[in-house]
């Protein structure tokens, strides 16, 4: 049998990659330091526990490039989108789990393989040689002496910015009387959604006076930290111009008030947080308000006057790798090759998109293990193109963590315009996906885009 491969970090990525090499007959020290050692958003010791939102986004796999990418995993036998499929949640066209339950399947999935050992303790620098191949998937919340290794050893500081989480509101706490449910244009099942409306005054009073709340400060070291685009606080998306939040996680197109049979001013919606349908999150009111602003805020939208929250928002740092700089097209560390590295700090963005790198470099490992060539999957693949970014196709003076969109895809020639083009693009990676995976060609049946 193979030496086994140690992976670091069971979140998304390390369990995804786990899963990987333990499916190809390859053995597996996987190594989580919780609960010895906690992490300032995790709350559990199971594995790939979802600290912020519950959604893995769009399902759709003929027209979103997301979509694309849960489609072409699942065909690679992804433990993830297999324990997602198995809690999903109502959410409209989009995947949403139940985050319990998710969790405890991929748990359970991993402690019971036979080639898979579980190694409660924290890694405090980059695996020795002695070790042999090894994965560093421990995500945005390196523990610090880790990072700090990797930062020695690569002779790179790494990159870092925050990622916001939004609050969670018990269901049974939200007034039905005001509130309604519906997805917009009805879609997926119609009514995934509970919507909040406001009129006009009041949406402006809402911004208003959400720019007078109070935030929570920052540590020194934290003052020059970034933010990345696709996960703002709303309070930071409101002081873009006072429109912003309308057009964004407010936006009210495809709603229709029951009470007045009109489009709202603005919306806020709420999305399924569990299996149980009691706990509701706020699609994209992640916020870096202090608790008692955001109970007092939040309790000004109509229909939440008397929610109670189960959480509140909260804010983290995240820490990735200068991978087109410092990582090479297997998702190796250069200044020292028996490493790779996986997940949210090679980079990309998103818990799909980690995963997804989880699983590239899950295979890869697998395959050196067994004495074969690795062989990566082709650009025209969600899981080619993201990998290609992160590894060379994205410039290192200005690399940013990159969620999957068809950008990163190599252009389609003749292409077709608007919708149409997103298939053509979709239907050439699974294509491509099938012929690489070595298994018959077929195309999805489509569903509900998001």
């Amino acid at each position: 049998m193979a030496a086994p491969v140690h992976v670091v970090g069971a979140g998304l990525a390390g369990s995804e990659a786990a899963w990987q090499i333990a499916s190809a007959g390859v053995p597996v020290i996987l190594h989580e330091m919780r609960p010895a050692r906690m992490t300032e958003a995790h709350r559990t010791e199971g594995f790939a526990e979802l600290v912020c939102s519950n959604s893995f986004r769009a399902d759709d796999p003929l027209f979103n490039a997301v979509g694309l990418l849960h489609e072409e995993m699942r065909r690679a036998g992804s433990l993830i989108l297999r324990a997602g499929d198995a809690h999903r949640l109502p959410a409209g066209g989009a995947l949403a789990v139940d985050r319990d339950g998710f969790s405890a399947e991929v748990t359970r999935a991993l402690a019971a393989h036979p080639l898979v050992t579980v190694l409660r303790e924290e890694v405090s620098g980059l695996p020795p040689p002695a070790w042999g191949s090894a994965i560093i998937a421990t995500g945005p919340l390196t523990a610090p002496a880790l990072a700090e290794d990797i930062r020695r050893r690569t002779g790179e500081d790494a990159l870092a910015f925050f990622d916001a989480i939004a609050p969670i509101v018990h269901r049974d706490s939200i007034d039905m009387s005001v509130a309604w449910m519906q997805s917009r244009y009805d879609k997926g099942g119609g009514a995934d959604y509970i919507n909040c409306p406001l009129d006009r005054a009041q949406y402006e009073a809402f911004v208003a006076a959400l720019l007078a709340a109070e935030t929570t400060g920052f540590r020194e070291w934290e003052t020059a930290t970034p933010y990345f685009d696709g996960c703002l606080p709303i309070e930071v998306m409101a002081a873009r111009g006072p429109d912003t939040l309308r057009w964004g996680p407010m936006k009210p197109v495809g709603l229709t008030d029951p009470r007045t049979g009109r489009r709202p001013w603005a919306v806020v919606q709420l999305r399924q947080d569990n299996a149980l349908g009691t706990l509701w999150n706020m699609v994209g009111f992640q916020t870096k308000l202090k608790h008692a602003e955001q109970v007092r805020l939040f309790r000004t939208i109509p229909g939440l006057e008397n929610a109670e929250f189960a959480r509140l928002g909260g804010l983290h740092r995240n820490t990735f790798l200068n991978s087109p700089r410092l990582l090479d097209p297997l998702l190796r560390l250069r200044a020292a090759p028996h490493v790779r590295f996986a997940g949210q700090i090679t980079g990309v963005e998103g818990y799909v998109e980690s995963a997804a790198i989880g699983l590239l470099a899950g295979r890869f490992a697998a395959a050196e293990a067994k004495g074969e060539a690795p062989a990566p999957p082709p650009p025209e693949t969600a899981l080619g193109a993201l990998l290609a970014h992160i590894t060379g196709g994205a410039t290192a003076e200005t690399f940013q963590p990159m969620n999957i969109n068809f950008g990163l895809f190599p252009p389609l020639e003749h292409a077709p315009k608007g919708r149409e083009r997103k298939r053509a693009y979709c239907e050439r990676a699974l294509r491509a996906a099938d012929s690489w995976l070595g298994r018959p060609h077929s195309l999805p049946a489509p569903r509900a885009a998001a």
